[in-house]
């Protein structure tokens, strides 16, 4: 169970754990109103109904054959968690899970403990082996101890500078060694101040990228204003960082 603010790398982690065990990464995009059918399976109903027509035209009657077959598993659509209990190995991926409901979360409590689903029409099926399971919340809402008991936590803090510009370098080796310390120390200290939204990670790597898609060597302040959309998401943060000495923080990252 992954916690902390948004950007801050919750969700790569599901990807390099994916990478690190050689496994696909399978994603369950939760949000209000997401209910158990949007995470396990469907029927292929169209599919289904041309099945019935076709068994129609070509005479067949019998109803508890026809039956049989339209819920056979080649009209099942499997949604992201059936999918991941039936690919071994496997890394599910449930992001945001604090934007479903309490049912929702029930419901995921119950299938995680056991690792199988009923499917009335075909039967119980069980994973061989249980996916890696990364939960992630960016805490908008509390999510239940119920849930959290059953996980090893983690909760997700700013990286340091040092250690934010070696994933600057990593993420964007195009970009010069100067661009990206600038970038970041102007991150930092962007997160110092009171905003709406404090940039993430992802934001200092996309700054850098858009910085060097300009063909930006180094970062100078009135480049830093006419590029604040780049990493500032709100009109109010943009407004409080134009009032800030950027030219004196940019000179601070270069002596330091």
């Amino acid at each position: 169970f992954c916690e902390g603010d948004a950007g801050t790398g919750k969700t790569a982690l599901a990807s390099a754990l994916a990478q690190v065990l050689n496994a696909p990464l399978i994603r369950l995009q939760c949000y209000e109103g997401i209910d158990a059918a949007q995470a396990l399976y469907d029927w292929d109903f169209p599919r289904q109904l041309l099945h019935l027509r076709a068994a129609e035209a070509a005479g067949v009657t019998d109803a508890e054959r026809l039956e049989s077959e339209v819920y056979d598993r080649r009209f099942l659509i499997a949604r992201p968690v059936l999918r991941a209990l039936q690919t071994s190995p496997s890394v599910l991926l449930i992001d945001e899970v604090d934007r479903a409901d309490d049912e929702f979360e029930a419901f995921l409590l119950e299938v995680l403990s056991e690792y199988t689903i009923t499917i009335p029409e075909i039967g119980t099926l069980r994973a061989e082996q249980p996916p890696v399971v990364v939960l992630t919340s960016n805490r908008t809402r509390e999510v239940h101890d119920a849930l959290k008991r059953r996980c090893l936590y983690h909760w997700f803090d700013h990286p340091s500078f040092d250690r934010e510009l070696a994933i600057v370098r990593r993420r964007q080796p195009q970009v010069t060694e100067r661009l990206a310390a600038q970038v970041t120390a102007v991150v930092q200290a962007l997160r110092g101040e009171d905003l709406l939204k404090p940039p993430g990670v992802a934001e200092t790597i996309d700054w850098a990228e858009a910085l060097h898609a300009l063909g930006a060597t180094e970062l100078d302040a009135e480049l830093a204003i006419r590029t604040l959309g780049a990493v500032l998401k709100y009109r109010e943060d943009a407004d409080r960082a134009r009032s800030l000495d950027l030219a004196a923080i940019l000179a601070a990252s270069r002596a330091g």
